[in-house]
């Protein structure tokens, strides 16, 4: 008796939210289907990303594209975040392909606008962010296994989800209704084979090590999944409950040729790093007690243990032990439990907990030219190098400032051992107030704790000892002497005992209270059948954030860690009071089957920066069953986060170029004049040839949130019974963008223009390198915009009598109009539009990029399915990279395979190839790369992708 009531008052509620478009989801009519048919759709519609009283993607007035559990399944995919990344409309952010400036999550950038901008819901409801590195949410903690489908929706979501929702949302919708057990075993590892004869030759010319031919079945990982489902409480409760364990062994960058060299920034030759087991070093003399950089030379330390003038030669390839993909391991557990407590509320809980340990790799540590001051007669100099100061400085010279670059080859490799436990938790309420009104009540708990202990790194207060520095303790009491300028002469238990290891943790947490009301106002229009329906609501949240760095990290003590880092504490709380409203206008006319109007409104006060507006007015226009127009506008927020607000000053790293350095700069004399270069630097600053250049970075406790106004219109038709395409255009626009100014803009307009020359600080030897004397100021600051506009594409089509099985076909794809970045948006000339381009500025997005899928399932036990992921070419902007001068990216295209077989009743096994044709990375050199010669994480990555599976059910 309470089910069937139920049931009417989901078909109820369906037709006051969905109105006459039911047509565009199905083959038949409703009155062919049963009631509980129509109920069980009519409940689906209710819950779909967008609005509170919105449905599926061919009904919805906001562009949403679902990927199915089936999808997930098919991919192989383990780390739900290699799938999220083969969706056209993502970019690669955070992934397990990031070893140099690894965060240890997993982050989704929407359309390229920055991972803080992407709203990540689980159910409908926000997910907390992920670590110490970073305030977006980590996707690590959804198991790839427990997704029943996974929604993207375009353009601001603010009115209906609160902050953040800037380039859309990205919705994950559980498997909570599972019956029964269910157990996946899968294994999964790469293939490749080694043959690029271009990158071989260099390593030749250098005389270093690759691999060549197949690299077996490498950079394994193994998974296994339990999902426990059924009734209780005589059927009044529903649970479903899993376990999942993943272990992904490490790959390193030496396991691929194409990756086995660092290539310069050129892409002509395996450069490197200028930190060499064999030193180089900036000399001059102190003159006065000061450093003089008029007379400064740069030199190699000989095989014979002399000093020579440094030709670029005698370079560190660094490449080989960095990982190219991280080992990682990760436990999670959960559970989905609701019992109709009467027969109008039911009450449910969503628990979910995640153990993750990856750990980033890079190269061994060293003395990364910081300053020392030597006596002339100090014991780690011989007499010939002593006599080489006396005939290069003058024979009064008695002390020397030395800037030593000497990598730790007798020691291992750095190792960041990141680790985050995270859980969450959400209980609530629902049910009928009456017919026509339903609430929804609930709080969420999130919290991510999470660790760094970053070890075997050079403890910079140790080095100076060692070395003699005239400005530290004396070397005695079991100081071992660090004797960097006698080839051979550094030992291991020297190395060792300048080792240093720094520690940090973290604590992210989020406190949601939220509840709402949604239903039938019993007002229609003259031209409508249908009430209009409404949703009001308030939500109060709460955000803080902790972390603690050690002094280690505090004080910048780690010689390879690029500054200090410093310990962040801070928080902000929001509350918000929303609506929204849906009128059907006209239905069941000539022309017109269905027009509705949806408005939606939320009012936020935020502690930190005040009272913020966003709201949003959709059309839905139905000409006919068969055909939908909607149209759509969004005002959305991004309000400032803890770390942009609260984290202090601090030096780091930015990659890229100093076009005022080297032997031939970009630019001119007098243009690098304005970046704060003399005369006598002009063409003897050193370039770094890690493309690695100091900043100053903080946060700003006086940034607002950036506004965007989005607009989306779009066609929904299903000419047939058995296809259907949706084809929309986004207009993206952001105001206030908090962000650094770009390096390369800076340094670009202080020499062209004069602009922003107060944020390019020059060491005294010119460098923005060396030390910690040179770098460009970067704090955050509200001074951008961003302008983003787009076409996306989804096409389905199945045929149900396909050679006695069923075939469908699926197409997503999206092209960029624009992608412009606006770094100061007072100065328009200063904007530059990366939409298909690759520069220091522009990640490699190409304009149009697509996925194409078929999918055969037989009348039998077996099935198959193949994908083409294509990836548009993409221009170069710039001459440095000799690779992609004139040419860009070209167009990749990557085929994927899958076979699935019923072996019984309850047992199954898959197996598949990604990239079946082995198709490497595009290459580039160090400027433009994110690791590994490439844009690991967006193309394939590394090679072949096989895997297997078998999944049994009870």
């Amino acid at each position: 008796m309470y089910k069937n009531s139920n049931l009417a008052k989901s078909i109820r509620l369906a037709l006051m939210f969905g109105g006459a478009s039911l047509a565009l989801t199905g083959t038949a009519a409703a009155q062919d289907q049963s009631e509980e048919e129509q109920a069980e759709e009519a409940q689906e519609r209710i819950t779909v990303t967008g609005s509170r009283i919105t449905r599926t993607d061919y009904e919805s007035a906001s562009p949403v594209q679902i990927t199915s559990s089936e999808e997930i399944k098919v991919s192989g995919f383990t780390k739900i975040e290699d799938l999220m990344n083969s969706l056209p409309q993502i970019e690669a952010a955070q992934t397990s392909y990031i070893a140099n400036g690894a965060t240890g999550t997993a982050s989704l950038d929407l359309r390229g606008l920055g991972a803080e901008r992407t709203l990540v819901l689980v159910n409908g409801r926000r997910l907390q962010s992920g670590g110490i590195y970073s305030e977006s949410p980590d996707i690590n903690q959804i198991p790839a296994a427990l997704v029943e489908r996974v929604e993207v929706m375009t353009g601001g979501g603010s009115a209906t989800y609160g902050a953040d929702a800037v380039a859309g949302v990205v919705n994950f919708v559980m498997k909570d209704d599972f019956e029964g057990v269910e157990i996946v075993a899968g294994t999964s590892g790469f293939q490749h084979n080694n043959g690029n004869s271009y990158i071989q030759g260099l390593m030749d010319n250098r005389n270093f090590e690759y691999p060549s031919g197949s690299s077996g079945i490498d950079g394994r990982q193994h998974n296994i999944d339990l999902t426990i489902g059924g009734e209780f409480g005589g059927g009044r409760g529903h649970a479903t409950a899993y376990a999942t364990w993943r272990e992904v062994e490490e790959l390193r960058q030496g396991a691929r040729d194409y990756s086995s060299c660092a290539l310069n920034g050129a892409a002509t030759s395996c450069g490197g790093s200028a930190t060499a087991p064999s030193p180089n070093s900036y000399f001059a003399p102190i003159v006065d007690g000061a450093y003089d950089g008029s007379q400064e030379v740069l030199w190699s330390l000989g095989q014979d243990g002399l000093f020579t003038p440094y030709d670029g030669t005698n370079v560190y390839n660094y490449a080989p032990v960095n990982h190219f993909m991280r080992p990682d391991t990760r436990y999670t557990l959960g559970a989905f439990v609701e019992y109709q407590v009467t027969d109008d509320s039911k009450a449910y809980l969503e628990t979910s907990f995640m153990h993750n340990r990856t750990v980033a790799q890079i190269a061994e540590s060293g003395v990364f030219f910081q300053r020392f001051t030597l006596d002339i007669d100090n014991p780690r100099f011989s007499d010939a190098q002593r006599q080489q100061f006396f005939d290069t400085f003058g024979p009064d010279v008695e002390q020397v400032g030395a800037y030593i670059g000497k990598r730790n080859v007798e020691g291992g490799p750095r190792q960041n051992q990141l680790e985050h436990n995270t859980f969450r938790i959400v209980a609530g309420i629902e049910g009928y107030l009456s017919n026509n009104w339903v609430y929804d009540i609930n709080f969420q708990l999130g919290q991510a704790s999470s660790s760094t202990a970053y070890v075997n790194d050079f403890y910079v207060p140790r080095i100076g000892q060692a070395l003699g520095d005239v400005n530290s303790p004396e070397c005695a009491d079991g100081c071992l002497p660090y004797n960097v300028f006698t080839p051979g002469g550094v030992t291991a238990e020297a190395a060792d005992a300048l080792g240093g290891t720094a520690v940090m943790t973290g604590i992210t947490t989020q406190r949601i209270v939220s509840g709402y009301l949604a239903g039938d106002l019993d007002i229609s229009l003259p031209g409508s059948d249908y009430p209009f329906a409404a949703v009001i609501g308030a939500e109060s949240r709460e955000v803080d954030f902790e972390r603690t760095a050690d002094e280690v990290y505090k004080l910048g003590q780690l010689s390879g860690q690029g500054g200090p880092t410093q310990s962040i504490a801070g928080g902000f709380n929001v509350g918000e009071l929303f609506g929204e409203l849906r009128m059907p206008i006209v239905d069941g006319i000539e022309g017109v089957e269905s027009l509705a109007l949806e408005l939606g409104a939320r009012y936020s006060d935020y502690s930190s920066s005040g009272g913020e507006s966003t709201y949003k007015v959709l059309v839905d226009y139905d000409p006919t069953d068969n055909l939908k127009i909607r149209a759509s506008f969004n005002r959305a927020v991004r309000a400032p986060n803890v770390g942009d607000l609260f984290t202090g000053t601090s030096l780091g790293l930015w990659g890229g170029e100093d076009p005022c350095a080297g032997s031939d700069p970009v630019y001119s004399a007098a243009q690098c004049a304005n970046t704060g270069v003399t005369p006598d630097q002009y063409g003897n600053i050193g370039a770094n040839p890690a493309g690695q250049y100091n900043g100053l970075f903080s946060g700003n406790l006086d940034l607002n949130p950036e506004i965007a106004n989005t607009w989306t219109v779009g066609v929904v038709a299903q000419p047939t019974d058995n296809f259907n395409f949706s084809l929309d255009y986004y207009d993206i626009e952001i105001e206030d963008v908090i962000t650094t100014l770009a390096p390369s803009v800076i340094l670009e307009q202080c020499a062209e223009t004069g602009e922003y020359c107060d944020k390019v600080v020059r060491a005294p030897s010119g460098s923005l390198w060396r030390g910690e004397e040179g770098y460009l100021i970067l704090p955050n600051e509200n001074l951008g915009g961003r302008v983003l506009r787009g076409v996306d594409l989804s096409t389905n089509y199945v045929d149900e009598d396909f050679a006695g099985g069923v075939l469908t076909a699926k197409v997503i794809g999206t092209y960029n109009l624009e992608k412009i970045f606006q770094p100061n948006t007072e100065f328009p000339e200063f904007d530059y539009d990366c939409s298909g381009l690759i520069s220091t500025q522009c990640f490699a997005q190409p304009k149009w990029r697509h996925t194409l899928s078929l999918n055969y399932a037989s009348d039998g036990a077996w099935s198959a399915t193949a994908k083409w992921r294509y990836f548009g070419q993409v221009d170069y902007e710039g001459t440095t990279d000799t690779l992609l001068a004139g040419k860009g990216i070209s167009a990749q295209s990557y085929i994927d395979l899958v076979g699935a077989y019923d072996v019984s009743e309850n047992t199954s096994v898959m197996v598949g190839i990604n990239n079946v044709f082995d198709k490497e990375p595009p290459m580039m050199g160090v400027t433009l790369s994110n690791n590994a010669n490439t844009v690991a994480g967006f193309y394939d990555t590394l090679g072949r992708y096989i895997h297997a599976s078998v999944t049994v059910r009870f």
